[in-house]
């Protein structure tokens, strides 16, 4: 494994990589209150600028902080999931990039473990490349956090997104109550969502294209989150 790049570019010695062996995810979270409802977006291209994929996701009741390193997190685990070995990241918060290249020490007990993490999945990537834009320059991945807050705010039906390109993926979804105080719901499988009462939330099927929740003969009323599980 060659070693890992944090964020400084190859030098000129050395010959550079096929620019389709590279992905660029475009990262962003944010939070309305810091802390309050919170979420992130990622927006993923090939060396060719094609769209791999989009991911965003409601996170609950969090910083702006926790936001970043989510969306980051989400970028590291789509690489390893889809076999690509050299990440770029490019984002617009300045504290958690110069964290991420050892410029800035991560002091907060929130945001450690999500260092630390991402850390340990950048080790495993044969190279990895952050680095600091404008916010009009990461559009795409801040139109996905802000539509993460929306729909954890109730201005949708699905508490998380993800979109692969030319993948259709079948979903179950579990109904549960409305989010209350900025915490999304927390859901196991050995404790199965019920309604207010204490009786058991309906099971849904559906499946999604294109990030939309598709329902199979049901149809949920306004307000009600759902969690998505892959089947």
């Amino acid at each position: 494994m060659t070693p890992i790049e944090n964020a400084t570019p190859e030098s000129p010695e050395k010959s550079p990589s096929p620019p389709q062996d590279w992905i660029t995810a475009y990262c962003d979270g944010g939070s309305r209150g810091n802390p309050g409802p919170a979420g992130f977006g990622v927006h993923i291209e090939d060396g060719a600028g094609k769209v791999l994929g989009e991911l965003s996701g409601f996170l609950g009741k969090k910083t702006n902080n926790f936001a970043e390193y989510s969306a980051l997190l989400a970028a590291l685990r789509f690489a390893q999931e889809h076999g690509r070995r050299r990440l770029r990241v490019v984002a617009d918060s300045e504290l958690m990039v110069k964290q991420m290249k050892g410029q800035y020490r991560v002091n907060s007990p929130e945001l450690r473990p999500l260092y630390e993490k991402a850390k340990s999945l950048i080790r495993e990537l044969d190279r990895f490349e952050i680095q600091h834009v404008l916010r009009e320059k990461n559009r795409n991945a801040d139109r996905l956090a802000n539509a993460a807050m929306d729909r954890g705010m109730g201005r949708g039906v699905e508490s998380s997104m993800v979109r692969d390109s030319g993948r259709e993926t079948s979903r179950h979804l579990e109904s549960a109550p409305a989010v209350r105080g900025g915490e999304a719901p927390r859901i196991s499988a050995a404790d199965p969502p019920r309604r207010n009462g204490g009786e058991p939330a309906k099971m849904l099927r559906g499946f999604t294209r294109d990030g939309v929740v598709h329902l199979l003969g049901s149809a949920l009323p306004d307000g009600i989150f759902v969690k998505v599980i892959p089947e």
